[in-house]
């Protein structure tokens, strides 16, 4: 594998560019749920513990109230949902195994150690989750060929929110004018530097590379290089003006919800899921675009970004193995998946539901589909993220270690291809 290389992400974008279905991809009709052949007795009590993001609880209650309805008289259900990130479902999951959630939705970067670890077994109806969902979705749910999850959202990706009230398609272009525009208003450009997943948008574009080894497990990385035509510490320079810049704060989710919310916030990178609160509260003002570039080294670059697949997992040792499978399929449905659309705004894996002229109108979808020509697959080991988050930490405080960049640089790059 060359270590320089990084696989484009093309995969939705591709799709939604189309106004026919991926190959592979057969338009087929809402599949209806199979009755068990041997019906649970009613006076069967079915406890499930269901793991989601915390912004989907409204989605996922109304969920499994219709699964619920759907399987009345064949069990009484007891469905505990869990808030629980989809970044660190794994972790989670990986401290208590056995006891850990039924039905779990986490990133596709985490499926090589769940299989690995025993945590999920090959889905019984692998040829139903093929049919139904885009190619590179069922690629990113597989390992091996075989698939071990079903997908849930093609659009694990980000962009540019803007308040069109401020900029104009010429300032999003350029994050220098977007900076400078944000502090003559006394508001903000937001961006999580708390998070390699969007650090990445820095470094991506400039050469420099990081990735999986071939052993699944560890990470290549040059961040921290000394020669080239954009060279690691060029980047921790651009990193510093940025974090200096008036115009500029690191917030996660919550405070980029809060901060549109009450107009301090009125641009910032982020992804499709918060598309339908942010286009509530500026309205007509609301827009969706390509991430801009950025000075570095002199030059402009075009900041790239990490993007993705979410899934749904089936505890291997889960209790109720067939009813934790049937919930994992009710949830990623076609039905399901346009619900999950309106309700929140992500984009759907499945075929049908993709296709639908909601999702192609949606210009939260049209900007994933711009930004996906600087997109990469997000294929990372576990090393890669505490020491992105230290050294960001560094240059957002203002370096109090006192440590040269070359050295903040180097520390962090030794910390991501760690073994």
């Amino acid at each position: 594998m060359e270590k320089n290389m990084k696989t484009k992400s093309k995969s939705y974008v591709l799709f939604l560019l189309s106004t026919i279905l991926l190959s592979g991809c057969q338009q087929k009709t809402a599949v209806s749920v199979t009755q068990p052949t041997n019906s649970t007795p009613v006076s069967d009590t079915v406890n499930l513990t269901v793991w989601g993001a915390e912004e989907d609880e409204e989605l996922l209650r109304q969920i499994f109230s219709e699964f619920e309805e759907e399987y009345r008289g064949q069990a009484d259900f007891v469905i505990n949902y869990q808030p629980q990130s989809e970044s660190h479902c794994m972790d989670a999951l990986m401290a208590d195994l056995e006891n850990g959630a039924d039905v779990f939705a986490f990133a596709d970067d985490q499926l090589n150690v769940l299989v690995a670890a025993g945590a999920l077994d090959p889905v019984e109806d692998a040829t139903l989750v093929r049919d139904s969902n885009i190619p590179e979705a069922v690629v990113a749910a597989s390992v091996n060929d075989t698939i071990y999850a079903l997908p849930l959202t093609a659009d694990n990706g980000y962009f540019l929110y803007y308040n069109k009230d401020y900029f104009s398609n010429e300032d999003i272009q350029s994050l220098d004018r977007i900076l400078d525009i944000c502090a003559e208003h006394n508001c903000h450009f937001s961006m999580d530097w708390s998070s390699g997943w969007y650090i990445y948008s820095l470094f991506g574009n400039t050469g420099l590379t990081v990735g999986l080894n071939d052993d699944g497990i560890t990470n290549y990385c040059d961040w921290n290089a000394v020669e080239g035509n954009i060279k690691g510490i060029d980047v921790a320079q651009s990193m510093t003006a940025i974090a200096q810049h008036p115009g500029f704060v690191s917030t996660d989710d919550a405070g980029f919800l809060e901060g549109v919310q009450n107009g301090s916030i009125i641009a910032g990178v982020n992804g499709v899921w918060n598309a339908v609160a942010i286009e509530k509260i500026w309205g007509n003002h609301f827009g969706a675009a390509k991430l801009p570039s950025y000075t570095c080294g002199g030059q402009q670059v075009q900041m790239a970004s990490f993007s993705g697949y979410k899934l749904i997992g089936v505890n291997a040792y889960s209790k109720q193995r067939k009813w934790a499978s049937k919930l994992a399929a009710w949830i990623t449905n076609e039905e399901n998946q346009k619900l999950r659309f309106q309700m929140r705004g992500q984009g759907p894996s499945n075929c049908n539901a993709a296709a639908s002229k909601e999702v192609q109108n949606s210009p939260a979808i049209a900007a994933l589909l711009e930004q996906s020509e600087f997109s990469y697959l997000q294929r990372i080991g576990g090393k890669f993220w505490e020491p992105v988050t230290k050294f960001t930490t560094e240059i957002l405080s203002g370096n109090p270690s006192g440590k040269n960049l070359q050295e903040l640089l180097d520390q962090m790059v030794t910390g991501i291809t760690a073994p």
